[in-house]
């Protein structure tokens, strides 16, 4: 890693309650501590926990993030949907977009370019996911597949200053599997080439997730072209979580 901010971003998922919060009170004491101020901890937990994970991290680097919103900024009957202005207005300033869970349950490359839009508008940072599947591997069309969900996710979006580049293979989430680590440095060279070429932005910030835990941590660290990671499963153990950031910085 290089000396750079470093970036975690917990994506808690469908997990979480109220007694919840306060488990995160280590990783708070750990954010203030002069050896981890290069370090940016974002936490993504569910929406009815979004409050209040802000309350608990006011006056801490620590920001807050939803996992997903829709693509109408306005209010409208959109059943059991939350949009990115309502998500911005409580507190949040981070949102992922495109998770391959939300791919797998409807969402298109069209709606997420929708979604990341709004996002945008509403001045929200976006954590933009993509990757390739097992099938699309082995058909050895993972470059090709990666371009086209980039292309497709920022269509006629100018303005990605504030978005984070957060490659993920299907094939690696929940698995306990990841890349061999020259395939991984190699793929994400090629994603900074495909933005640059494409959006002429040089310094993308690239994250990693996908079965990221405390043991494969310290290969993914070698990776200098990540800026972060997004860690889902092992974020919930706030000791797991602080074991990863640690190995990463120390």
């Amino acid at each position: 890693m290089t000396n750079n901010k470093t970036y975690f971003v917990a994506n808690w998922k469908m997990h979480g309650s109220l007694n919840s919060v306060n488990s995160i009170q280590n990783v708070i004491k750990l954010s203030k501590k002069a050896k981890y101020k290069n370090v940016r901890i974002v936490y993504c937990p569910p929406y009815t926990l979004i409050r209040q994970f802000v309350e608990k991290t006011k006056k801490t680097k620590i920001d807050i993030g939803a996992q997903n919103c829709h693509f109408e900024n306005k209010f409208g009957s959109f059943t059991g949907s939350v949009n990115a202005n309502m998500i911005k207005n409580i507190g949040s300033k981070f949102v992922i977009i495109g998770h391959s869970e939300n791919r797998a349950n409807g969402d298109t490359n069209k709606s997420i370019n929708l979604k990341i839009k709004s996002a945008i508008k509403a001045n929200l940072k976006v954590v933009f996911c993509f990757g390739e599947t097992l099938k699309e591997k082995r058909n050895k069309k993972t470059n090709k597949v990666i371009a086209y969900q980039i292309k497709k996710g920022l269509h006629k979006i100018r303005n990605i200053k504030n978005v984070f580049f957060a490659y993920e293979p299907v094939w690696s989430i929940g698995t306990g599997t990841i890349p061999k680590i020259n395939e991984l440095d190699t793929q994400v060279k090629k994603i900074k080439k495909i933005i640059k070429k494409y959006y002429k932005l040089k310094n993308a910030k690239i994250l990693y997730g996908g079965s990221v835990n405390s043991q494969n941590i310290v290969t993914l660290k070698k990776i200098g072209s990540i800026k972060g990671f997004l860690i889902g499963g092992a974020s919930l153990n706030s000791k797991n979580f602080i074991d990863i950031i640690k190995k990463t910085i120390n």
